[in-house]
């Protein structure tokens, strides 16, 4: 068997490469999303909303949500939320938290050096969502500067995302119905 430039797969296979969906607040957040697509776009396919609002033209929530469901989480493993200034707040997000939960998909926190604290404690604001799946041991809560320390590093934390026990998943919060 011939075996070309993958090292260990016949020539003329193409690797795989592992969905993973990345939720984010486009208005603040876009520079983030674009590094981490650049960075990981040879080992992973990256997925995106492309920004829902404008996308989805229905004030139906349940539209929505299976739009989100069915274009954007199905054909992913594991879903990253960037969590900077604002993401803590935004509808969309939430929705793409929960539509991830639903589906039982792995779920990473990341939080960006942008991101917002809370001025009585100094903790990060993180979507309501994300954070009861931190507490209850389903979510990864990881930095920018882990996430990005290369693709091994990337590859072994979503590989650690997908095996966690989805006993412990938390989506019995009530859905965000605007922006806060």
């Amino acid at each position: 068997m011939d075996y070309g430039m993958f090292g260990g797969m016949p020539r003329g296979q193409v690797p795989v490469k592992h969905k993973v969906f990345v939720s984010y607040h486009h208005g603040r957040d876009q520079a983030y999303y674009d590094a981490f697509s650049t960075a990981f776009h040879d080992r992973y396919d990256v997925i995106h909303d492309n920004s829902l609002e404008r996308r989805v033209d229905s004030d139906n929530v349940d539209y929505v949500m299976r739009r989100i469901r069915e274009n954007y989480i199905t054909g992913s493993s594991c879903t990253i939320v960037l969590v900077g200034a604002e993401t803590w707040r935004r509808k969309y997000v939430d929705w793409e938290i929960q539509a991830t939960l639903d589906k039982k998909h792995g779920l990473i926190g990341v939080y960006l050096p942008t991101a917002a604290r809370d001025p009585n404690n100094d903790k990060i604001m993180v979507p309501g969502r994300l954070f009861d799946n931190i507490q209850s041991g389903f979510a990864s809560w990881l930095s920018w500067s882990q996430i990005t320390a290369g693709a091994e590093h990337l590859e072994r934390f979503v590989a650690d995302a997908k095996a966690r026990s989805t006993s412990v998943i938390a989506n019995t919060r009530d859905r965000l119905l605007r922006n806060a």
